[in-house]
């Protein structure tokens, strides 16, 4: 079954963003008053009156840009039109009609007589500003709907029209559920260059300049028999307090982007020092529970000996003690380096975090542990008694530890419990958790040392 692709076309600021956000009931691509905000193509699957559809969103599009930043979203508009069953051309009804706005519509018109178009005149707030909806029937478009995208007027309307104009079939093919991986890392150390190598094609913005991915991207793929969904994300900084409103928020979805995730592949720099800034944004892949994996970027860039990789691996185990059980795979996103090795990876850790181990032979790893080295009483008081234990759920793999003193097992013992469970069930790149329970059934608050 194919699923129908609209794309959101329209001169920057005229809140195409805020009306992709609307249709989606979720603030996904990033809102802002400065122009140009948007810059990549942001996906996201809407559905109404029972049929489904992906919703693209674009940046401000200059049909006649063909160089620097506006020649770069240019030529991915023109990239979303190639892969769309139906446009979303949207106006602004308080400017009023636009000399680029003519201009995109006579490209619309040049590009393609197949595709259907739905121009939308946003920001009609209300019935005074209805009077200049009658000025873009110049443009030549058949279908014309008035909303307000930030206060939802008339959206409704504009969707039923739009459904009418779907297809049966589309453009892409619907990816079902699929892996889903967030590529993350601090600005600029190469997770566009990455999503792009990945895919075999320019699928998003790469520039040397910080920042350029400003919202979160969703691209599905497909690798083999399996389906990924690739979440390319902007780069998390370390302060948020001082930084513009857009990238605050770039920053913040880059963290819902990672909940949402079943992977993480987290990208270091490979020629520069790991900073306070990787180790803020490892963290953040640790406390996800997610599977991880470490990739060292730029490799290639990297002059080498014989014992350089060992070195790089110390260098990463140091500085990142907490993800120690990620695998390391050194990359380069730009001569495509290793890059072939990340999807069969992927999956083998995505497998071995579902993997769900019967209770006698957690108790029987549990035994022989306890027997190699018996947990210690804290604070001059006997040592504590552990009964059993469950596994609770998978990704992360939680296991319940059942004790009539949960108070007294030391996080220590906590994090010797995991290596000795790795070590038995592997779960390479997966965190492993406990939650400590009574022994009678009266849960006890989970211990945040039970982390390994």
């Amino acid at each position: 079954m194919h699923i129908p692709v609209v794309a959101v076309v329209g001169r920057p600021n005229v809140g195409k963003s805020t009306l992709f956000n609307r249709i989606l009931h979720r603030r996904q691509a990033v809102v802002d008053d400065t122009p140009g905000v948007t810059r990549d193509r942001n996906a996201g699957l809407a559905d109404w009156a029972g049929r489904e559809f992906y919703l693209v969103d674009t940046g401000g599009w200059l049909p006649s840009a063909t160089c620097g930043m506006e020649g770069y979203i240019a030529s991915q508009v023109t990239r979303a039109l190639e892969e769309c069953d139906v446009v979303l051309f949207v106006t602004d009804g308080r400017e009023g009609l636009q000399p680029l706005d003519e201009e995109i519509s006579r490209t619309l018109h040049q590009l393609s007589t197949d595709v259907p178009v739905l121009q939308v005149v946003n920001k009609v707030d209300g019935e005074r500003w209805e009077a200049h909806v009658h000025e873009f029937q110049v443009l030549g478009w058949e279908h014309i709907c008035p909303v307000s995208a930030t206060e939802g007027r008339l959206v409704g309307e504009a969707l039923d029209a739009l459904v009418a104009l779907l297809p049966e079939g589309g453009s892409m093919k619907d990816p079902g559920e699929g892996i889903r991986i967030a590529i993350l890392g601090r600005p600029n150390v190469g997770k566009s260059s990455l999503l792009n190598r990945l895919l075999g094609r320019e699928r998003v913005i790469v520039d040397e300049r910080p920042g350029t991915t400003r919202d979160a991207i969703d691209v599905p793929w497909r690798w083999q028999k399996q389906t990924f969904w690739l979440i390319d994300t902007a780069g998390i900084r370390h302060k948020w307090d001082h930084l513009p409103g857009f990238e605050f928020y770039a920053s913040l979805r880059s963290l819902r982007a990672l909940e949402r995730a079943d992977v993480a592949l987290f990208m270091l720099d490979a020629t520069c020092e790991i900073s306070r800034q990787d180790q803020r944004v490892a963290s953040l892949v640790e406390e996800s529970g997610k599977v991880g994996m470490i990739l060292m970027n730029k490799w290639d860039a990297v002059v080498k000996d014989t014992g350089t990789m060992v070195e790089a691996q110390k260098r990463v185990r140091g500085a990142l003690t907490f993800l120690d059980y990620a695998p390391i795979l050194f990359v380069s996103a730009l001569s495509g380096q290793r890059v072939g090795q990340i999807p069969e990876t992927v999956i083998r850790l995505y497998e071995q975090a579902q993997r769900k181990i019967t209770t006698a032979e957690i108790n029987r790893v549990l035994q022989e542990a306890i027997d190699r080295t018996p947990p210690r009483g804290r604070h001059g008081k006997r040592p504590p008694k552990i009964r059993y234990a469950t596994q609770l759920r998978v990704t992360p793999p939680t296991f319940g530890l059942h004790t009539r003193h949960p108070e007294m097992l030391a996080p220590e013992y906590l994090r010797y419990l995991g290596r000795q469970f790795r070590e038995a069930f592997g779960f390479e790149g997966s965190p492993i958790r406990f939650k400590i329970r009574k022994s009678k059934g009266t849960p006890a608050r989970g211990s945040r040392g039970g982390r390994r």
